[in-house]
C-alpha cells in the first residue's frame, strides 16, 4: 500500500533536503516547514526512490517529470510572497508533489491534470500523506478551472509558448500567477493583476515540460 512507504527516514531525508533548499536562498519558513514534512519518494517511481530526495527533476512515466525541489520552493515561495491565498489553482498536477506542498500552505487547492493515469496516481499519494484540502480536475489545463475562480494565486507547473488567455481572466484582481513560458528558451514570470492591467516580472530561467492543450485518458 501507499501509505507503507512512508517511514521514518523519510522525514530526516525532508528536513535535509529543506536545508539543503535554505542554503540556496528558499527562505520562507513555512515553504521550508512543508518541504520538510513532506516524503518525495512516494511521488518517484519505486526504482527512484533512492535519488528522491536530491535536487534534482525526475522522470515519472508518461513524458512528464517532478519538478526539481529548488524550483518547487521557489515558486511556491513567489506564490506566497503577497501573503498567503485561501486557494490556489494549479495547473498541471502531476506526479502531485507540487500539490502536496501547496495544500499545506492555503486552505484549498484547486489542480487540473490533463493526464488521468497521473492524476489517480497523485490522488493515492496526496491520501497516503492524509491531505483532503484538494479538489482535482482531468481536464485541459489551458482553460484552468473557471467555475471555482476568481483565483488569489495560479501556479503553473509546465510551460506554454505563451501565457493561456483562460488564466489571465481567472486571476483575481491583486492575484498573482506564477508561470514558466517559452519553447526552447523558458523564462519564469510572476504575473499580478491590477484590475484589467497585467503587471509580469521575469525571475530567471526555468526548464520545464511542455503545456499541451487538451486532455488523455
Amino acid at each position: 500500500m501507499m501509505s507503507s512507504r512512508i517511514g521514518g527516514k523519510s522525514k530526516r531525508s525532508g528536513e535535509l533536503l529543506a536545508k539543503k533548499l535554505q542554503s540556496e536562498g528558499i527562505s520562507n519558513t513555512a515553504v521550508l516547514q512543508a518541504i520538510a514534512q513532506s516524503p518525495r519518494h512516494i511521488f518517484v517511481p519505486e526504482i527512484l526512490a533512492h535519488k528522491a530526495y536530491d535536487n534534482t527533476a525526475l522522470p515519472i512515466g508518461q513524458g512528464q517529470t517532478i519538478s526539481q525541489p529548488y524550483i518547487v520552493a521557489k515558486m511556491s515561495e513567489l506564490l506566497l510572497a503577497a501573503g498567503r491565498p485561501k486557494s490556489i489553482l494549479e495547473i498541471g498536477t502531476g506526479s502531485g508533489y507540487q500539490t502536496s506542498i501547496l495544500a499545506q500552505l492555503t486552505d484549498k487547492v484547486f489542480s487540473v491534470e490533463r493526464i488521468k493515469a497521473l492524476q489517480w496516481q497523485a490522488k493515492q499519494c496526496l491520501r497516503a500523506m492524509d491531505l483532503h484540502n484538494v479538489a482535482m480536475k482531468h481536464g485541459d489545463g489551458w482553460q484552468g478551472w473557471q467555475s471555482k475562480g476568481p483565483f488569489e494565486a495560479i501556479i503553473v507547473t509546465a510551460a506554454p509558448a505563451s501565457v493561456p488567455p483562460a488564466l489571465l481572466s481567472q486571476l483575481a484582481d491583486g492575484g498573482r500567477l506564477i508561470i514558466p513560458v517559452g519553447e526552447q528558451s523558458q523564462i519564469l514570470k510572476i504575473i499580478t493583476r491590477d484590475g484589467d492591467t497585467f503587471n509580469e516580472e521575469q525571475v530567471e530561467a526555468v526548464r520545464f515540460v511542455p503545456l499541451v492543450p487538451g486532455d488523455l485518458l
